[in-house]
């Protein structure tokens, strides 16, 4: 009888932010971006900000990774898991809890820009584009709400984030 052990697996909490916006009337859409190493499509997500709350450090890697800028909720819209393979080699598990963010502006600089494609798409072509089930299905319940007509999430549970 072997008496090995697999490694316990570490799971990490990142936040993360959905950006989307409205545009008269229409479906609403939502913006993916490029992971930098894999190229994938993904939304902006990263570690806790020390001292800043959740909503706020989703806010910040939206802007960080994305430059948009808007109304977070306060609230995570749901969540999703995956795997994260760190700069020493170690992987772990990222548990990513997601805050819808309403887009009010996009600037013409921020710290990513040269590093990651951006781009505006419809809730099934960003849902088939991400990778993880999870992440996809929180697209499609998002844009569930707004083709039903009911009240923007953002305006009913947001708190406006300053970058700064």
């Amino acid at each position: 009888m072997s008496n090995s052990r697999k490694p316990a697996v570490v799971t990490r909490v990142q936040y993360g932010a959905l950006p989307y916006r409205l545009r008269g009337g229409s479906r609403p859409q939502f913006m993916l971006i490029t992971s930098r190493e894999t190229r994938r499509w993904v939304i902006p997500k990263g570690w806790p900000k020390k001292g800043k709350s959740p909503q706020h450090s989703a806010a910040r890697e939206a802007f960080e990774e994305a430059g948009v800028v808007g109304a977070v909720a306060k609230r995570p819209i749901g969540s999703f898991s995956y795997e994260k393979r760190l700069k020493n080699g170690a992987v772990v598990v990222c548990a990513v809890r997601v805050f819808a963010l309403e887009v009010s502006r996009q600037s013409k600089r921020w710290p990513e820009k040269q590093e990651r494609v951006v781009k505006w798409l419809s809730a099934a072509q960003a849902a088939q584009r991400v990778k993880q089930p999870n992440l996809g299905e929180i697209i499609r319940r998002m844009a569930r709400r707004y083709n039903g007509h009911q009240p923007a999430l953002a305006a009913r549970t947001r708190a406006r984030t300053k970058i700064k």
